[in-house]
């Protein structure tokens, strides 16, 4: 499975400790260079600089593609990270916000986010889900009470 990532699912998997759960679920996850530009950035958390220095083996970082001119109005790592999975054929990708999920799902892409992440690894016994939730409450992650619960829901039902 080729699964490529935009840098907020992986900012927020380190933070909360959770981002080793990425390598048993989907074996190999790619992430373009702007993606890893960001992930170095000086701002960034300790965490996320010291793991983006030293990858896992499951993880590759890859030259950015050529960026399609009609989704400028996406990040820069958003970009490269829909169009290196629409040139992979990618099985997925790893996105949270809101346009650019919106963006990939037109181009034809699985979209996942954080939350769809933990709850697939909670399903694969890789973690507790209420547990690594509670972790990512504590960072500045967002998501609606009405999405956590429909995940929640999702888990009961799958259960």
């Amino acid at each position: 499975m080729i699964v490529v990532a935009d840098a907020g699912p992986l900012h927020y998997l380190i933070l909360i400790g959770a981002v080793d759960v990425l390598g048993p679920l989907y074996n190999r996850v790619v992430l373009p260079e702007a993606v890893a530009q960001e992930l170095r950035y000086q701002r960034a958390p300790a965490a996320v600089r010291a793991w983006i220095s030293s990858l896992p083996g499951w993880a590759e970082i890859r030259p950015d593609p050529y960026s399609d001119p009609s989704i400028e109005f996406l990040d820069p790592g958003e970009r490269a990270a829909i169009s290196l999975a629409v040139s992979l054929n990618a099985d997925r990708v790893l996105i949270d916000e809101w346009d650019g999920r919106a963006e990939a799902e037109r181009r034809g892409l699985a979209v996942m986010g954080t939350l769809g992440v933990l709850a697939e690894a909670h399903l694969r016994r890789l973690l507790d889900f209420e547990g690594v939730l509670a972790r990512l409450r504590q960072t500045n992650f967002y998501a609606s009470d009405d999405l956590i619960k429909r995940v929640r829901q999702s888990l009961a039902e799958k259960a």
